[in-house]
């Protein structure tokens, strides 16, 4: 026998997973992984800990489904749940040894060089952003991505990071200046 199709609705597809259909939590799953890679890749700056921060908040989706009660959009609680998923890997991230440069028997880091192919413009352009964003400190980062990564509103930004609106206002000019000052080279950035 053939299982019912699922339905087609996001709105009847998420009460079908709180329900426990199975089915119905797998593909909400498989449509907000990539939406929640992309905002765990902006904030944690490097693939490793994005990938970490993704697990978490797909776990965190499947626990917390259940009590979603509709009062935001599901795309905001979803931003606010791998949000907090990433920021809890970064303060993960900050209690563990960091590795270093390999050293020459003498205790001098010895320069790795870069033979790698030239990468065209566009590339080095998003190597330049990817950077200054991972320089940002987490509040600023946080809340440049979720305006001009994901295109959420400020009072969005405000629910997801449980801030006042004029807060999150703050934190991206502050997080905006940051990065102009890192991307046309003038350190004297926000701080």
């Amino acid at each position: 026998m053939t299982p019912p199709s699922l339905p087609t609705d996001e709105a009847a597809l998420i009460a079908a997973a709180q329900q426990g259909d199975r089915r119905a939590m797998d593909r909400v799953l498989r449509d907000q992984q990539p939406r929640i890679y992309a905002i765990c890749r902006r904030i944690a700056g490097n693939e490793a800990d994005a990938l970490d921060a993704t697990q978490d908040a797909l776990l965190a989706v499947v626990r917390g489904l259940p009590g979603f009660d509709g009062r935001s959009r599901f795309s905001t609680w979803v931003y606010r749940v791998a949000t907090n998923s990433c920021l809890d890997e970064l303060r993960r991230r900050r209690r563990r040894p960091l590795v270093g440069l390999p050293e020459a028997p003498d205790g001098t880091p010895i320069e790795i060089a870069d033979t790698g192919p030239a990468v065209g413009d566009t590339v080095t352009d998003r190597m330049v952003i990817d950077g200054a964003l991972a320089e940002l400190p987490e509040e600023f980062r946080a809340a440049v991505v979720l305006r001009d990564i994901c295109q959420l509103d400020y009072a969005e930004i405000a629910d997801v990071l449980d801030i006042p609106p004029g807060t999150v206002r703050s934190r991206i000019a502050r997080g905006r200046a940051h990065l102009a000052a890192k991307i046309t080279g003038n350190q004297t950035g926000a701080r």
